[in-house]
């Protein structure tokens, strides 16, 4: 199955997070879209790694996402070795998407950059054809996205564009609560953690909703690039 985006998430629920709401939009555009979690989150402090697959097959389903996989490395351990890049080498050949989605380059969690760079150096590698993959016996074809974005996560990095995503933060949101064990619950008996607080639940709405008042919408998501930005003309640019 070839996609057009392929995103991928150090842990389950990252990308709901980031970029739920861009998701949702560009699959109702016609785009299809597929995500490949790195690790099962199996170190979270609530929850357990079951709970967090159930769930994360829950927010897929009401993404309307196409595909999702787990490379299942190891929560909090993986590196960025030639072990690990050939394992995203092998997603990116399999589903050949002209766009590639990742992790924040710089966040509270130290999986997230990890996620960010071993992703970003997959899909330059992946299009060397003297590097040789199989999948499910099958050898792999070369294939390089076109573009590499990463999403923004905890940390209020500056975006290098935003998607105006009006419309589509009810999809987000109700993917997010797909994870029940990872969010704010007043009768939870587990601890607290960052993202388990009230604070942070109304933070995904207030979030949103800054930078689409910087850009005169209603809400929005924000990404960075690895290289410049391209138009063709300047009314491209809304």
């Amino acid at each position: 199955m070839k996609l057009d985006i392929l995103v991928f998430g150090a842990h389950p629920d990252d990308i709901e997070l980031s970029c739920g709401a861009t998701i949702a939009k560009e699959i109702a555009l016609g785009k299809k879209v597929g995500i490949v979690d790195l690790t099962r989150g199996e170190l979270g402090t609530r929850g357990t790694a079951e709970i967090r697959d159930k769930e994360a097959a829950d927010a897929a389903k009401i993404l309307g996402v196409s595909i999702r996989e787990n490379l299942k490395f190891r929560d909090g351990f993986f590196i960025n070795d030639e072990a690990h890049q050939l394992e995203v080498i092998k997603m990116i050949r399999k589903y050949q998407p002209e766009i590639v989605i990742a992790n924040a380059i710089d966040d509270r969690h130290i999986d997230h950059a990890k996620g960010s760079k071993l992703v970003s150096d997959a899909a330059f590698l992946s299009g060397l054809r003297r590097i040789e993959t199989q999948y499910d016996g099958d050898v792999q074809q070369e294939w390089r996205p076109k573009l590499v974005y990463h999403y923004i996560q905890w940390k209020n990095l500056t975006p290098d564009f935003v998607v105006d995503v009006t419309g589509f933060m009810d999809v987000k949101v109700a993917s997010l609560m797909a994870y029940k064990s990872q969010f704010y619950d007043p009768n939870s008996t587990e601890p607290v953690t960052p993202i388990a607080t009230k604070n942070f639940k109304d933070s995904i709405l207030y979030r949103a909703a800054d930078l689409g008042r910087l850009i005169n919408t209603e809400f929005a998501e924000g990404f960075t690039v690895e290289r410049h930005l391209a138009v063709n003309s300047l009314a491209d640019l809304i």
